[in-house]
């Protein structure tokens, strides 16, 4: 799902991270298509490089910690019911703070945008519309 941060007005594609885990198929999924058509990005892993909450904090400004949130992924599932059912905004980032596998992945930054997963039809729209952006 793409979403501009409230203040992004264009999108920059000299300042694009993918962030993810390394061995997640969905992540290497997105950095074969980005590769596939020589699109530059820097990756950022979150097992490997951390993840800060100002991060965390940023991308929950701009699209909402239920953007973030991967509640398809096994970590979410072995969490104890009462707090998958009485989850707010605070329990959410602290959550995906101490585990990342809990964010949905991978995590697209261009500029102020942010996109969260993959599929080529979105990253197809998302690039041809960020290209006409930045070109225009």
């Amino acid at each position: 799902m793409w979403r501009k941060s409230r203040n992004s007005a264009t999108f920059h594609f000299k300042m694009m991270t993918l962030y993810g885990i390394r061995n997640c198929d969905t992540v290497k999924r997105a950095r074969a298509w980005l590769e596939a058509r020589g699109i530059a990005y820097t990756f950022h892993d979150f097992r490997t490089d951390g993840l800060a909450m100002e991060t965390l904090r940023e991308w929950n400004d701009a699209i909402g910690w239920e953007a973030l949130l991967n509640r398809r992924s096994r970590s979410w599932k072995e969490l104890p019911e009462v707090a998958r059912t009485h989850i707010d905004e605070t329990d959410a980032l602290r959550l995906m703070l101490a585990n990342p596998t809990l964010i949905k992945r991978p995590v697209l930054v261009i500029g102020e945008g942010i996109h969260t997963g993959f599929s080529e039809d979105e990253y197809s729209v998302l690039f041809s519309h960020s290209t006409s952006a930045a070109q225009g």
